[in-house]
């Protein structure tokens, strides 16, 4: 018993500093923070019940890695890509309209909380909301999690088939030599080769480039985060026009209905009673190293009810909001910490 506790301490202590970057590596392959939770899970019970045959060969992050890749590659075989609305088809043209019917049996693309890689609510976005603080046990591990999770190279990397997709997050945004990752999948350097090749002829290049993009960590960016709350919280149709790109793109799964043009999508808000009657509350969060804002509505009786998990991209400058993939699922709260029926919500702090 006891050199089984032992043994229990000396795997935990070992392994715990990879936890953070393994759960977004499974996140970069399925898409899913849920199923990357549950994949970590499965990663570290599988390692648990090997670590006596370990042998050391190759460093204990390669070991775990392998670990990973191979579980995902499994729980991908029978799955199909997890989309975004803006991926299967063209804009609607009608935002004064109804959304068609809402598609929850579609496996959408989920948003990957900061809270999870390391940071606290709001890590990234250069403000801090809603509970739970910076984590700052191990730097390296945070770097390595939170590297290549923006939400347009996940949604990017859905298009790829499942081994081309490891093949590429551990060369391109890993940085590992592809004597490494043949070692891991168990082929040939140039069987790497050709994958990466493929790969990099089906991704969107520019969601590869985007990673290179950084938005702003000066007070501009703060102050539209907070303009933007202000805004959305008071029903300004005026005010939330002058934060967006022109070119914005606003997408809601479950909904496959998606909107691109300042016009459009101020025209679908104001449409929306809740949002003109300034009855949404807001709580600032981050998501995928980028910005976001879990909205709250507020119903007629006072009562506050959970809606969705906005998550934002800002443009270069900082000073306008490019796209807004608004996720309409209840589940996600939990994962940020947050409750779906508060009683309150924490002050902004200006």
């Amino acid at each position: 018993m006891a050199e089984t506790m032992e043994r229990s301490e000396d795997f935990v202590r070992l392994t715990d500093p990879f936890r953070r970057e393994l759960l977004a590596h499974c996140y970069r392959m399925l898409g899913s923070v849920h199923d990357a939770e549950d994949l970590l899970q499965e990663t570290m019970l599988r390692a648990w019940k090997s670590f006596e045959r370990f042998e050391g060969r190759s460093s204990l992050r390669t070991w775990l890695y392998r670990i990973a890749t191979n579980a995902c590659l499994r729980a991908l075989e029978n799955r199909s890509r997890r989309p975004l609305p803006s991926g299967l088809g063209a804009p609607s043209n009608a935002p004064d309209g109804s959304l068609g019917r809402a598609r929850p049996e579609v496996p959408w693309l989920q948003p990957m909380p900061d809270v999870l890689l390391g940071g606290g609510a709001g890590a990234g976005t250069g403000f801090a909301a809603g509970g739970g603080g910076v984590d700052h046990g191990d730097p390296a591990s945070v770097v390595a999690s939170r590297a290549g999770v923006r939400l347009a190279l996940i949604a990017a990397l859905q298009h790829l088939p499942p081994r081309q997709r490891a093949v590429l997050i551990l060369r391109e945004v890993l940085a590992w030599r592809a004597a490494e990752v043949a070692d891991l999948l168990g082929i040939s350097v140039f069987a790497v080769n050709s994958l990466l090749q493929r790969a990099r002829a089906q991704i969107d290049q520019a969601a590869l480039a985007e990673e290179t993009v950084r938005e702003p960590s000066d007070p501009r960016r703060r102050a539209l985060l907070d303009s933007y709350a202000a805004a959305f919280e008071a029903g300004d149709m005026a005010a939330i026009s002058r934060l967006l790109a022109e070119d914005v793109v606003l997408e809601m799964p479950p909904y496959a209905d998606w909107f691109s043009g300042r016009d459009a999508a101020v025209r679908f808000l104001s449409s929306r009673q809740v949002i003109a009657g300034g009855r949404v509350r807001v709580v600032l969060t981050g998501a995928n190293g980028q910005p976001a804002v879990a909205n709250y509505h507020l119903t007629e009786a006072g009562v506050l009810e959970a809606h969705s998990i906005q998550v934002l991209t800002l443009n270069q400058e900082g000073d306008e909001v490019t796209r807004m993939s608004v996720f309409q699922d209840l589940s996600l709260f939990p994962a940020f910490g947050l409750e779906t029926a508060p009683g309150t919500l924490p002050a902004r702090d200006r």
